[in-house]
């Protein structure tokens, strides 16, 4: 606590007195006998070091030295990241000439940690000093691992070969060369995965190194977190045409990325590996399948019955799964057949299954059979069963039963605040908006914070003009990113709807600040805005240009075609001429080359604004070597006949004199 405030404060001497309190925190630690590791003092000496602090820096080493002599090499590795980053040339000289000349034993552990500290700097050149002579072979296996990572990173194959060869010709086994190998690969900046993958590969013949199971397992770890999911059903594919072993960890790596990445269809080629190598699934793994099938709208009868013949005995969450799936498409029939294959089956109902019963239900009985059901069966009332309770009354109208949830004893005091932002989103999404931010306020005064998704669903089910200054309140009680930016697109939704120009570029400059590393996810946010106006009716143009021009001059970005795709179209649908002109220089000041999807919407742009000689000669520029595009021009051309309207640009002069 004390390091996370000194790091929000500027002043350095209020900062330092936050400091000193970690200093005597520290002694009365030693005091008590308790060992100062590198997860306590770890943050203390990066904070030093981030503001060059270094007189700070070795004062505090003393007192972590005394309370725990194990922690000198870790501490030599914080030294050089502090001479890296107050550029004491003179002492990184000196520890790198150490690095490269002492050659006893008992020292390799400072070494290493100061060898490590120059892998996660740039200076580059120094590095490559100490690599030239370091024997590789001696590093421990973890820091070796980071020294590849490094190398991966700087591209450095030819290092990258040559301590692999040592490794081999000392026989240092297969799985850790291979384990380097990945290290070094998986680091390679600017390639893409599959590049990555035939790195790893080549490496691996090169050497003559066999791939083990566990490298396999890497690879499709990676490939998963890469979100390139059919890449390692390839590797499955390939382990399978060999000697190795598939293993159900591997498998059920996969589905978790199929589930992240909603690539429900991969499924069936899982499912297909399980048939054709004679695998046999837990419970769990099937639950999963059947739970991607639904979501493809294949209810899993047939892969349920699978299950029997592999001698997996059906467990509840099987049943659920397609339960569920059946009630989210407003099946409830068939999502009742399910439980009644479930009694069939002799599978017992768990908290789950009463959960979706009772959460789905549309009548005020249906809820209190199922829930007296639950009750006689003896399972425990789970916080979700509480949830669907509430979101049940509510959705059948009886606000206060909803309400009257919150007052079970049966609760659990750490279940309360969730439950009550359970109910804030139930009453707002049944249009009682009142009573939900009534209840909203009574979760602040106590000292809690609504619930991220219920903060969202709140969001969701504000209209009114005065709302932007509460939805602007709750994004700010958004704390994860995800959910912040989930929540900002939807202010900012808003605000672009209603005109909330300001308050809208505002938004759209933290996401951009969010998204520093990431500029074609910050891309993506930014034309959703701009796909806003082209969607309203009418079409407000003069709100996107100005919505462009603050993202140019206030933001300091260039706007994406898509972006000034989304204009034209709002231009064409107003009929808006002086517009299509400016956002038709715009492509070119952007250095966005037009396309044939830009000449066709210009065309229509000047068409259905009258201007029938500049769409002729637009027309000529657009290729109608595909006949899909001679049609659209024909359809065009028939849309907006000669007689149209005149252009907004052709009136607005005679307006003037008529004032």
């Amino acid at each position: 606590m004390c390091i996370d405030k000194a790091r929000t404060i500027d002043c350095e001497e209020l900062a330092l007195e936050e400091m000193f309190k970690v200093y005597r925190l520290f002694k009365e630690m030693r005091k008590r006998g308790f060992q100062i590791d590198e997860v306590i003092y770890g943050p203390l000496l990066m904070f030093f070091i981030d503001r060059g602090m270094v007189e700070e820096f070795h004062f505090f080493c003393g007192p972590i030295k005394d309370g725990n002599c194990n922690s000198i090499p870790r501490l030599v590795y914080y030294e050089m990241l502090l001479c890296i980053l107050v550029n004491n040339e003179e002492m990184i000289r000196k520890l790198c000439d150490y690095i490269a000349a002492d050659e006893q034993e008992d020292n390799l552990q400072l070494k290493e940690n100061y060898l490590l500290a120059l892998c996660e700097s740039q200076r580059t050149d120094d590095l490559l000093r100490v690599l030239e002579i370091i024997d590789m072979t001696k590093v421990s296996d973890k820091h070796a691992a980071t020294v590849f990572k490094s190398l991966g990173r700087l591209s450095l194959e030819s290092f990258t070969e040559k301590f692999l060869l040592a490794f081999k010709t000392l026989d240092h086994g297969a799985e850790k060369i291979l384990r380097l190998i990945f290290s070094y690969a998986s680091c390679i900046p600017n390639i893409v995965v599959e590049d990555i993958v035939l790195k790893f590969e080549s490496l691996h013949m090169k050497f003559e190194i066999t791939t083990s199971l566990e490298s396999y397992k890497e690879l499709i770890k990676f490939c998963c977190s890469s979100r390139k999911v059919q890449l390692a059903l390839d590797i499955v594919n390939q382990i399978s045409q060999g000697s190795l072993n598939l293993s159900i960890d591997m498998l059920n790596c996969i589905l978790h990325a199929i589930e992240e990445n909603h690539e429900c269809n991969l499924v069936r080629q899982i499912y297909s590996v399980f048939c054709c190598h004679s695998l046999k699934p837990n419970a769990e793994t099937f639950r999963r399948m059947i739970s991607l099938s639904v979501k493809m709208k294949d209810f899993g009868n047939a892969m349920l019955n699978d299950s029997r013949k592999m001698n997996v005995k059906p467990v509840a969450g099987m049943y659920n799964a397609i339960m569920a799936g059946y009630f989210r498409e407003k099946k409830i029939s068939a999502g009742l057949r399910v439980l009644k294959q479930m009694e069939l089956d002799s599978v017992k109902p768990d908290p789950q299954t009463y959960s979706y019963l009772i959460g789905y239900c549309d009548r005020e009985e249906d809820i209190i059979k199922y829930y007296e059901e639950l009750k006689c069966s003896g399972i425990t009332v789970t916080k979700h069963i509480f949830m669907s309770l509430i979101s049940a009354y509510a959705a059948c109208g009886q606000f206060e039963k909803a309400k009257q949830v919150l007052l079970d004893e049966g609760i659990p005091v750490k279940s309360l605040n969730e439950l009550r932002s359970a109910l804030v989103s139930s009453l707002a999404s049944n249009g009682q908006m009142a009573d939900a931010l009534d209840t909203y306020e009574e979760i602040k005064q106590s000292g809690g914070d609504l619930e991220p998704r219920a903060v969202l669903s709140l969001m969701e089910c504000l209209h009114s003009e005065r709302a932007l200054n509460l939805m602007v309140q709750l994004l700010e009680e958004l704390h994860d990113q995800g959910y912040w930016i989930e929540g900002c697109c939807r202010v900012i939704s808003f605000c672009v709807r209603k005109k909330h120009l300001s308050t809208a570029v505002h938004l759209l400059k933290q996401l951009k600040d969010k998204f520093c590393d990431d500029e074609l996810a910050a891309e993506v946010l930014f034309d959703e805005a701009f796909s806003i106006i082209a969607e309203e009716e009418p079409a407000d143009v003069q709100l996107g240009v100005d919505l462009l021009q603050a993202i140019k001059s206030d933001i300091g970005i260039s706007p994406s075609r898509k972006c000034l795709d989304f204009i034209l179209n709002a231009c064409v649908k107003a009929k808006d001429l002086q517009n299509s002109l400016l956002i038709w220089k715009e492509y070119e000041i952007a250095g966005l080359p037009y396309n044939v999807f830009n000449f066709l919407r210009m065309y229509q742009a000047l068409l259905a604004c009258g201007d029938h000689k500049s769409a002729e000669a637009m027309r000529t520029k657009i290729p109608k070597d595909d006949p899909d595009v001679r049609d659209v021009i024909r359809a065009f051309q028939v849309t907006y006949p000669k007689s149209t309207t005149p252009a907004k640009a052709n009136k607005r002069p005679q307006q003037q004199e008529n004032k």
